[in-house]
């Protein structure tokens, strides 16, 4: 039997992987010959989906972008044994933007069946918690510390003390959750590893469950990622009946499951108390902070919540040690980070990497810059790092490092790694209309600064947009700023003067009473 593999990746899936696998298997069935279909995670080169690889000889070959129409021609060039084709790719993980990677929490996304625990066992899965289930729960947490991990959901903060804290915090019962709700625009890394590299996170889940003193654990998903849903609900249900989630797990004597829960859709649910309030059923708003969730959070329980890429980084550092993975980043920046790379770019995708890499040799040695220009000008104009609220940097600051305490200093964040790339079409202004515009659409209400601040805000540059009164607004909107900075409740309305002040600060000429007027499309 012939093993191809087709992603079941939602980038893939919306380029056409259904449809090519659907092809593939009724021209296999014509041909009589006898294939197996393996629906793999994305390797995360976006621009070469829907990727095929076909197992010839105990090696992969792949083909890429196929096209449902391209699937006749490779079956006429023998893709089953290998053959020569114009989308032959080889090896891919030769291709140097795969081989340049430092994989460490996507080492096997792209390589196992998400479906299949047998095949993540087989690759070194569950390493990490057999050497945890007889550990004590101080030497877990130590390994943290060596490690110098911080909140890859954009916090960046130690994870270590997160866990000591949950851990000493006195009750009857704790909780470790998932924060899934990966909202912000151009990250996609979560969803990836959800879909690609299941088991993993509920590796990560109880490994923090094993330091916390946990038994039971939620993943909070997006409504959005129905793929994920799907892999995740299989993962769980599939590790209970192997013995690796339940009571007495691999006969260790410890108990410990996870639920799935699936979100409404709310962009400030992933501020982790608003995701606590939509978890137990209430309306998603955020609470005030003190009492923080290590000491009374899931139904007023001592909870360890940490984004998926958190949890996942937790298994490479007890497979091999905490120094070991501190050995890597930049600065108090250690470890690796995936960067995600989207907008105006040749080759769109997931990279992981140490901190440290330049945004410039991001984009130039993995994105391969510009993809189109609507004027000519075949230069960056400007890179947005960190969601819908981070720092627009121009192209006069793309030799900046990726670490956190640098782009402190910027004013800005990493946030959870999303990297958008514009060219000369993109407007500052209009960027900054949509920074308020996001904040008062996604604004949960509970604060003032928040609600009321991002609708003057947004009112303020529609008059800049249109020419009226731009230099008096801008003064004001400068104030307003500062207001919402230091009095709104959650980082929504905290940081939306990242992208609004980085954008006048970059662009100032953009904002002038002389420039012309931008014309809306």
């Amino acid at each position: 039997m012939i093993k191809i593999y087709v992603p079941l990746d939602t980038t893939s899936v919306s380029l056409g992987a259904d449809e090519v696998a659907e092809e593939i298997t009724l021209l296999a069935k014509q041909n009589n010959q006898d294939i197996q279909i393996v629906r793999n995670g994305s390797w995360g080169l976006f621009w070469l989906e829907t990727l095929v690889e076909v197992e010839v000889n105990g090696k992969r070959i792949a083909y890429g972008p196929v096209k449902e129409k391209d699937v006749a021609g490779l079956f006429d060039a023998d893709f089953l044994n290998g053959g020569e084709h114009p989308l032959r790719v080889g090896d891919i993980t030769k291709v140097p933007y795969l081989a340049k990677q430092t994989r460490l929490c996507f080492k096997r996304v792209g390589l196992v069946d998400p479906m299949d625990i047998d095949d993540y066992i087989k690759h070194g899965g569950f390493t990490a918690l057999k050497k945890a289930l007889v550990a004590a729960p101080e030497s877990l947490i130590k390994e943290m510390e060596h490690s110098g991990l911080r909140g890859r959901g954009g916090a960046a903060f130690p994870s270590y003390l997160k866990l000591q804290a949950t851990k000493d915090a006195v009750d009857d019962e704790k909780f470790v959750v998932c924060n899934f709700d990966e909202g912000d625009s151009g990250t996609f890394s979560d969803r990836m590893m959800g879909e690609g590299d299941p088991f993993m996170i509920l590796e990560g889940m109880f490994l923090t469950a094993l330091a916390v003193g946990a038994n039971e654990g939620y993943i909070y998903l997006r409504s959005e990622y129905p793929i994920a849903r799907k892999v995740l609900n299989n993962a769980i249900n599939v590790a209970r009946k192997t013995g690796w989630l339940g009571k007495n797990i691999q006969n260790s004597g410890k108990n410990f499951d996870i639920h799935l829960r699936v979100g409404a859709g709310s962009y400030v649910c992933g501020e982790e108390t608003a995701l606590l309030n939509s978890l137990e059923g209430k309306r998603g708003t955020v609470r005030v902070k003190p009492p923080f969730p290590v000491h009374k959070g899931l139904f007023g329980k001592p909870t360890a919540l940490f984004n998926v890429i958190s949890l996942v980084s937790m298994v490479p550092i007890i497979e091999d040690g905490g120094k070991a993975y501190g050995k890597l980043g930049y600065g108090r920046s250690r470890g690796t980070c995936p960067f995600q790379l989207s907008g105006n770019i040749k080759y769109g995708g997931l990279v992981e990497l140490p901190f440290g890499i330049t945004v410039r040799d991001i984009i130039d040695d993995f994105g391969g810059g510009l993809e189109f220009s609507f004027d000519g000008a075949r230069d960056v104009k400007l890179v947005q790092i960190g969601g819908p609220l981070g720092y627009h940097m121009s192209k006069n600051d793309l030799d900046n490092p990726l670490d956190y305490e640098h782009f402190k200093t910027l004013g800005g964040h990493i946030g959870h790694g999303g990297i958008i790339v514009m060219g000369h079409d993109a407007s500052a202004k209009e960027l900054a209309h949509f920074a308020f515009d996001f904040c008062a659409l996604e604004s949960c209400g509970t604060c003032t600064p928040c609600r009321i601040g991002s609708r003057r805000g947004a009112e303020m540059m529609e008059q800049i947009i249109s020419g009226e009164s731009v230099n008096e607004n801008i003064i004001l909107i400068k104030e307003l700023c500062d207001t919402m900075t230091q009095t709104s409740l959650c980082a929504l309305g905290g940081i939306t003067a990242v992208p609004v002040l980085s954008l006048i600060k970059n662009f100032p000429n953009e904002f002038e009473d002389r420039y012309n007027k931008y014309v809306r499309r």
